[in-house]
């Protein structure tokens, strides 16, 4: 059978699965819509935590940037990786112990203040829609290659599937639909990694692989001779970094703090029943996320090795099937500017005739290494999973913040359960439509705009979540002077240097780096906009009102976090 016909049956069979689970688990309560009942085992909370952590930028894109900036793309891992244990030690228990399962409830209680929780919601909306921009994109690429439709009308399909289950299920069918999708992306992204590494070295476990010498009886090891390649073609050695030091730095904790939050994975940690389950859960996340983190380095390699060896200098009529494929996606790109008929791949942008999308490289990367369709067509349902899982994700924080923060907490507390039951529906199926929008007309591929969601999230959330638990003296006026300062410092730079909006897109020409401030990318000023959080917060604090006594006392209790029973939701 064909690639696209196992796609068809893979998908079909994935998605029949996801919309069943939906319906079997849908949500009758707001409590199942928000924290799925407060009842989810601590190895299906992992399961489920893991899925809606390892979004498209995870299995799609991460792998990618690595495979073109080497050592330089190591970043993402340390980021991401220790950002979520920053989380589940730092700050996920103590959370749970405060009772209130979003970040704009508990910025609003724990600053005793309806403007806080409305800054905050304005945050989390800012930080979702940005990172549900990244998810929409990847699905509507890999819609686009494997189903040979447009990527806009890939989006679309996207979105009906997420609307059907997020807003039926709201968090519980979302949990359980996650943990399927945990079994489909790992298992995608693991099956053509080891056929690659035995295909290369003859070693099945592909991050050992990576490291082994080629099975070719050349005696040379599999990055050393990457590092030949890289280096004949006028492109950094690969296992040399090119970023400054600060700016590897900034990126790193950015992502690190960023991560800790996130608020779609933070409500992760009121699914279970107890303050041990969440620490348990958390334990079995990392240990699910690490198999594919650690896998990712060597995907890069292999598909960086493959790609390089196919296309270059090679006669453009020779070029294999998925070549021209690919191209239809205009994700591959050849303009043959010296007329020989053959790809000339190479630093120099004057003379490369190749231009490769990167968040290509992990779904192109088992084509490339001619294996079997129905292998090719799996990682098309992995990635799939990938993207909704998260989609979801973030779609139900974007719900919950709207109907339980903003209309249940503010606007209308008298509102009935059933109405902000249908107000949750309401705000979600918005949500994703507004997702779609962006998904269709995304800023940049698919980890950057991910990236920038986690500076937003680094900007903002983080140090009012931390001056929030270990700091009683904190008040809200600093703790919303700081959120403010900190997400318009992001915003600006953002715009300025991604976006190019302040001055006609000069500052976003990727050779004017220069004008970046302090070395830092728009990707890592998170951590300078943190900084800036934290210092506003600290100031303002001096110069106002302490919070009553009772906020102190709430604060010394949840540095407690044994004990605590169940999420109420209110």
């Amino acid at each position: 059978m064909s690639v696209q016909t196992w796609t068809y049956i893979l998908v079909g069979i994935t998605f029949a699965l996801y919309i069943g689970i939906a319906i079997w688990s849908r949500a009758g309560s707001t409590k199942e819509f928000y924290v799925a009942g407060g009842g989810v085992s601590p190895l299906a909370n992992g399961m489920a935590t893991a899925a809606d952590w390892m979004s498209a930028a995870s299995f799609i894109s991460m792998a990618g940037i690595i495979a073109f900036a080497g050592y330089d793309g190591s970043v993402y891992l340390m980021g991401w990786t220790g950002g979520y244990v920053l989380l589940a030690l730092l700050l996920a228990p103590y959370l749970r112990k405060f009772g209130k399962f979003t970040v704009p409830d508990f910025i609003g209680d724990r600053y005793y203040s309806n403007t806080a929780r409305i800054v905050a919601v304005i945050c989390a909306l800012l930080v979702s829609f940005t990172y549900v921009a990244g998810q929409m994109r990847g699905v509507g690429l890999v819609f686009s290659r494997f189903l040979e439709v447009d990527i806009n009308t890939g989006v679309i399909i996207g979105m009906i599937i997420v609307l059907f289950y997020a807003v039926l299920g709201g968090m519980k069918g979302i949990t359980y639909t996650q943990v399927a999708q945990y079994c489909v992306l790992i298992f995608a992204f693991m099956v053509p990694a080891i056929f690659i590494s035995i295909q290369m070295t003859g070693n099945p476990i592909p991050q050992l692989g990576m490291g082994s010498t080629l099975n070719d009886g050349s005696g040379t090891f599999l990055l050393e001779k990457l590092d030949g390649l890289s280096t004949e073609l006028g492109f950094n050695e690969y296992t040399n970094g090119s970023k400054s030091m600060t700016d590897i730095f900034a990126i790193t904790l950015a992502l690190m703090v960023g991560t800790a939050g996130l608020p779609h994975v933070i409500v992760r940690f009121f699914t279970v029943k107890r303050v041990k389950d969440a620490r348990k859960s958390a334990g079995w996340a990392l240990l699910l996320i690490a198999i594919l983190y650690t896998t990712a380095p060597a995907v890069a390699v292999f598909a960086r090795t493959n790609m390089i060896n196919t296309v270059s200098d090679q006669p453009y009529v020779d070029m294999p099937e998925w070549f021209s494929t690919w191209e239809k996606t205009e994700l591959i790109k050849f303009d043959d500017k010296n007329g020989d008929g053959k790809i000339q791949y190479v630093a120099d942008a004057q003379v490369n005739e190749l231009t490769v999308d990167r968040d290509i490289m992990v779904l192109a990367n088992p084509e490339i290494a001619n294996l079997p369709a129905w292998v090719i067509a799996l990682v098309a349902a992995g990635s799939l999973a990938a993207a909704l899982s998260t989609a979801a994700g973030l779609l139900l924080v974007i719900s919950s913040s709207i109907s339980h923060d903003l209309i249940k907490k503010v606007l209308k507390p008298d509102i009935s359960e059933k109405g902000e039951l249908w107000a949750a529906r309401g705000a979600a199926t918005v949500a994703v439509v507004i997702a779609g929008y962006f998904g269709i007309d995304p800023p940049g591929f698919v980890a950057a705009v991910v990236a920038l969601a986690f500076g937003l999230a680094a900007a903002s959330f983080f140090p009012a979540i931390v001056l929030g638990i270990f700091y009683k003296k904190m008040n809200k006026e600093g703790a919303i002077a700081g959120m403010v300062v900190g997400i318009l410092l992001m915003l600006f730079y953002m715009l300025k240097f991604k976006f190019g909006i302040f001055d006609g897109g000069k500052s976003a020409v990727a050779g004017l780096k220069e004008s970046w401030w302090f070395g830092i990318s728009p990707e890592g000023f998170g951590t300078v906009a943190m900084l800036v959080n934290f210092a506003v917060s600290i100031v303002v604090m001096q110069f106002t009102t302490p919070p009553p006594q009772n906020v102190q006392d709430i604060v010394e209790d949840i540095r407690i976090p044994s004990g605590a029973g169940e999420a109420t939701g209110h």
